[in-house]
């Protein structure tokens, strides 16, 4: 007679990376991702979603983009969702796009602590010093 051990605990999935969604512009190109460089030089491939389209999302680290008619981007915001509510991530985001006139969400998942989304972050605002947006007095995201 053979025997097998068989776990009782569950397996631990790998959480879900919402599929990405056309930008919806008016000249959209096919890019759904995007390279962000960092000021250490570190390349942060980015998943892009329109501001509209975008899904509830983890804990990640996002930047806020105006994209023109022609393709180019003006990144606004970067950003580190720190809900464990993805919806209340998701309003937050809306909520700053709407107000500095973003049109896509790019959002690097790849950063799987507090501490490394934070470091993201901070690496990408040294980056793109003197582009962003002031923030408000009382950020939203």
């Amino acid at each position: 007679m053979s025997s097998s051990v068989v776990s009782l605990l569950p397996v631990r999935a790998e959480p879900a990376v919402p599929r990405p969604v056309a930008p919806g512009l008016i000249e959209q190109a096919p890019v759904r991702e995007h390279t962000w460089y960092g000021a250490s030089g570190r390349r942060y491939l980015a998943t892009v979603y329109s501001l509209i389209a975008c899904p509830p999302l983890p804990k990640a680290c996002f930047v806020l983009v105006r994209r023109d008619a022609k393709g180019a981007r003006a990144a606004l915001h970067v950003g580190v969702g720190r809900d464990d509510a993805p919806t209340v991530n998701l309003a937050r985001i809306r909520q700053r796009g709407a107000q500095l006139g973003a049109n896509e969400v790019h959002v690097y998942f790849p950063a799987d602590s507090d501490a490394a989304r934070s470091l993201v972050a901070c690496d990408l605002r040294a980056a793109l010093f003197g582009a962003l947006e002031p923030e408000p007095l009382h950020a939203a995201a």
